[in-house]
């Protein structure tokens, strides 16, 4: 579950790309989730997250998505529960949309508005830090979006009757190319 939020999150960070008009694809990304719990802790990966974003007249928007189910923490049975708890087989898809004034520093730290629909649930996370590498033509976009279970409405998942702990932040690790 928080696997889920913290890849969509992390994926609509990437609008901070634009230089100039044209269109941007993603052409690699880590998305991981970390949860909390008193007796141990989680990270859930997926790489799995496509997406694109175009540019015009100073103003850039990207789309990135991620299969639920793409999240692997290492334990099969715990990732099936996660996509039970987020609703994955209603919702299967974390999606991210952003849309961001043209930011011209070539790195540094940028800032997103993101808009995050995940478990049926749409959240808004505004001035979300990230920092952009450029490389190349190649954009380097890393960062984390402070998700956490009550923003998706998501029920904690209990471990010996303790829930785990409500934030699910989701860090994100994107390299974006222009097509």
């Amino acid at each position: 579950m928080p696997r889920r939020i913290l890849l969509a999150c992390l994926i609509f960070a990437l609008p901070a790309l634009c230089r100039a008009d044209g269109q941007w694809v993603l052409v690699s990304s880590t998305l991981s989730y970390h949860m909390s719990h008193p007796m141990h802790q989680v990270d859930g990966v997926s790489r799995a997250a496509k997406g694109k974003g175009a540019c015009h007249a100073g103003t850039c928007d990207f789309l990135i998505a991620a299969p639920v189910n793409s999240f692997d923490s290492g334990d099969s049975n715990r990732d099936l529960h996660m996509v039970q708890v987020t609703r994955g087989a209603q919702f299967p898809m974390v999606v991210v949309r952003t849309r961001i004034a043209e930011q011209t520093p070539a790195s540094g730290t940028i800032y997103a508005d993101l808009e995050v629909q995940f478990a049926g649930q749409t959240m808004k996370y505004n001035h979300v830090a990230f920092e952009k590498t450029t490389s190349g033509n190649e954009v380097r976009i890393t960062g984390t979006v402070p998700a956490t279970c009550v923003d998706f409405k998501i029920d904690p998942p209990s471990f010996l009757t303790i829930p785990i702990k409500n934030e699910i932040p989701v860090r994100v690790d994107m390299t974006w190319r222009p097509m």
